[in-house]
């Protein structure tokens, strides 16, 4: 029998988040991102299967200027490798976030962008009841397409 679990990440497997970061995301992330996940408590996991490890989801906690009791999540990256999708890892990892979110009393929304090339990302996250809020040109400076939708989910406490 197959085993999926999720893991903190620590200054231990940092190197994996990287490692990760390299084969599954078109985009270079430099030392204060993966210092910053250190941080991130909940909001930064590994996912494993099979103890190997095979995806990750990091986020960041923001001010929410439209209400200053408030804070929102910013996804900066959620990915498993190729060969593990379609085994419900990606949905764990968004759940475990999205748990938190609620837990936390003081969300009130989750955000993240996706390429606008990437129907399987965009379909993932409307799967989740995330909507595609807006579209931002050139988001992306050094990857193709440059523009990016912001999608986004509404914390309900």
């Amino acid at each position: 029998m197959s085993r999926s679990d999720l893991g903190d990440v620590t200054p231990n497997n940092l190197g994996q988040v990287r490692v990760l970061h390299k084969v599954l995301f078109p985009v270079n992330y430099g030392d204060n991102f993966y210092n910053e996940l250190l941080e991130a408590d909940e909001f930064a996991k590994l996912a494993y299967y099979n103890d190997v490890c095979v995806g990750t989801v990091c986020c960041r906690k923001e001010a929410d200027e439209s209400n200053p009791e408030k804070f929102k999540i910013y996804m900066m990256t959620l990915g498993v490798l190729e060969p593990y999708r379609r085994l419900g890892l990606g949905s764990r990892l968004l759940q475990h976030i999205l748990e938190h979110a609620k837990l936390a009393k003081d969300i009130s929304q989750v955000y993240l962008h996706v390429q606008t090339n990437n129907d399987q990302g965009v379909d993932f996250y409307k799967k989740h009841d995330f909507k595609i809020v807006s579209t931002e040109k050139d988001y992306y400076k050094h990857i193709e397409p440059r523009d990016a939708y912001l999608l986004s989910m509404t914390i309900e406490q």
